[in-house]
């Protein structure tokens, strides 16, 4: 990258460097260049007039008139190719003060030289042809250093010795009329000079700035009609592009409803096929079987219908044969128990309380086991008393307490029993059994 460099018309832009090593130098004024970052470097050179006041006293002329001579010199880089080149050479990276000095001193060389060849009134009646013969001179060294002398006037030429005033009062007076006509016509001439030389550098200046006004417009509307030019060619080749997507975006999808519809179709016909495979499969693996199995249930329960049927007829018949056996034996046993109950009864009748004793004697062993039968488990029964008497008369409340303990749980007084027995005689009483 790089940047652009503008110049006016009253300067000199040089440009130099390059890729690769390149020597190439680029002389530009009252225009514009380019210059590479890094690899160019860019210096300028003013070309504005320059004036010059050379200097030379107490010279001595070809007499050996010390005289002093004082000169108005306009003096500028010139615009040539080669000539700038070469004072680009000696004077860029110098200012103008630098300039002036060289050329101030190359000036000053050459008037002293001319000087020394001239008589006081060469010098002095003929002042032009003096300062032509200075400017030619010096013309051509000056030349060589790239410098154009534009004017060259005497100012003033003097001396410390009055040599010039005792050439009388009317040469004096010539002298110094012509002398002040000379530098009048001298500084007028330098001035119209200058003037001229301003005008001519400001018309080219304003010429230099018209053409570069132009041609920024110029690049400015082409940038803007190029500018253009690529927004409508880019929208419109964005919405071609816009326009083609969306056409190919149209057929894929065209495309993809096509291979859908016959995905689906595909699949129907499979599933269609699946249909008929799972049926006869059912068929095959489930009615068919399904109607063997129950086709064999049903003759099974009818099989087992038709046992049940026997089997509760024949248990039917057996339980009526039991029923009936069982009847008869129930019947013979409830007429013998009746009839022993009917003799029991008159037996009862005729022993009356003898009877019911005998029965509750009778029952007293059963009653008498019910009670004992938790005693079955117990292994050992230890009675805590250390006198026998009193063992004994435990055991004799317990028999003591043995009839109205059976009174309670029969009815039966035993006492009453056991007195109506003696007076029976069924039950020997203590004095028979005494005797």
């Amino acid at each position: 990258m790089g940047n652009c460099h503008t110049v006016g018309p009253n300067e000199a832009l040089v440009v130099s460097g390059g890729c690769c090593g390149s020597d190439y130098k680029q002389y530009v004024f009252g225009g514009w260049a380019w210059a590479w970052w890094c690899i160019s470097d860019t210096q300028r050179i003013s070309l504005e007039i320059m004036t010059l006041q050379p200097r030379c006293e107490d010279v001595e002329t070809a007499e050996g008139v010390a005289l002093t001579v004082t000169g108005v010199a306009q003096v500028k880089i010139m615009t040539e190719k080669e000539l700038l080149a070469v004072a680009c050479e000696q004077f860029l990276g110098k200012n103008v003060q630098d300039i002036k000095n060289v050329v101030l001193q190359t000036l000053e060389g050459h008037l002293r030289s001319i000087l020394g060849t001239l008589t006081v009134e060469q010098i002095y009646q003929d002042r032009d042809q003096f300062a032509k013969l200075v400017r030619e001179v010096a013309a051509p060294d000056v030349g060589r250093m790239g410098i154009e002398i534009l004017s060259f006037t005497i100012k003033d030429v003097y001396d410390k010795v009055d040599y010039l005033s005792s050439l009388g009062k009317t040469q004096t007076a010539v002298v110094q009329r012509d002398a002040d006509i000379g530098v009048a016509e001298a500084e007028r001439d330098a001035g119209i000079r200058e003037a001229e030389c301003k005008k001519e550098m400001l018309d080219v200046k304003f010429m230099a700035d018209t053409k570069i006004a132009d041609s920024k417009r110029a690049f400015e509307l082409q940038k803007s009609a190029f500018s253009e030019e690529v927004n409508i060619k880019t929208a419109e080749a964005q919405l071609a592009y816009e326009l083609q997507g969306a056409r190919e975006q149209q057929k894929i999808r065209q495309e993809e409803i096509e291979i859908e519809v016959v995905q689906r179709k595909k699949q129907i016909a499979v599933e269609a096929q699946e249909i008929l495979r799972t049926d006869k499969e059912l068929i095959a693996t489930v009615r068919r079987p399904a109607e063997a199995e129950a086709h064999r249930i049903q003759q099974i329960a009818e099989g087992e219908k038709v046992k049940q049927v026997l089997l509760a007829q024949a248990e039917a018949e057996k339980i009526r044969k039991i029923g009936e056996a069982e009847a008869a034996v129930i019947e013979a046993m409830g007429k013998a128990e009746a009839e022993r109950m009917k003799l029991k009864a008159e037996a009862y009748q005729k022993y009356g309380d003898a009877a019911k004793m005998a029965l509750v004697l009778e029952a007293l062993p059963q009653i008498a086991a019910k009670i004992a039968a938790p005693l079955t488990k117990v292994d050992e029964i230890v009675v805590l008393s250390g006198d026998n008497s009193k063992v004994t008369s435990e055991v004799n409340r317990l028999l003591a307490e043995l009839p109205a303990s059976v009174h309670a749980l029969t009815g039966v007084d035993l006492s009453k029993v056991s007195a109506q027995l003696a007076a029976c005689g069924a039950i020997p009483g203590p004095r028979a059994e005494a005797s």
